[in-house]
């Protein structure tokens, strides 16, 4: 028996958030995001910098990230120019990260301020404590 692999696109809609997840989750299209961030590249260079990759690999990893709206496409005559379009991953950022950051960072306050208050009132009581050994 031979092993067959099947590409095939589901009938149910994915939101754009899924899309974009869908997209960061693959380490290739991470690293693909990471070169952009530099500077708008050609196809070409991106698959150079991806020697392990196909030709062919490379564009469906930007095919990807184009379709979730990470990546925009300008042709000029033969070449194409991948440009990174940060929009969506803030807002990721925003609708994921925010959130929880918030949660954590009031957490983090609590915490602080609890450590304060219990190093305010030892010291209290030391302050006191010394002032009853003087009588």
């Amino acid at each position: 028996m031979t092993d067959q692999y099947v590409t095939f696109r589901s009938h149910v809609k994915t939101s754009r958030t899924d899309r974009i997840w869908k997209a960061l989750s693959d380490p290739s299209r991470r690293r693909m995001l990471d070169l952009l961030a530099e500077r708008e590249r050609t196809t070409g260079e991106l698959s150079s910098a991806f020697g392990k990759l196909s030709r062919f690999a490379v564009m469906k990893h930007l095919g990807v990230l184009h379709a979730a709206g990470l990546i925009s496409i300008r042709r000029e005559g033969r070449v194409r120019w991948n440009v990174l379009n940060p929009v969506p991953l803030r807002e990721v950022f925003r609708k994921w990260v925010g959130q929880y950051e918030a949660m954590w960072a009031d957490a983090m306050l609590d915490i602080r301020d609890a450590a304060e208050r219990s190093t305010t009132s030892s010291s209290q009581e030391k302050g006191s404590d010394s002032k009853g050994d003087r009588s």
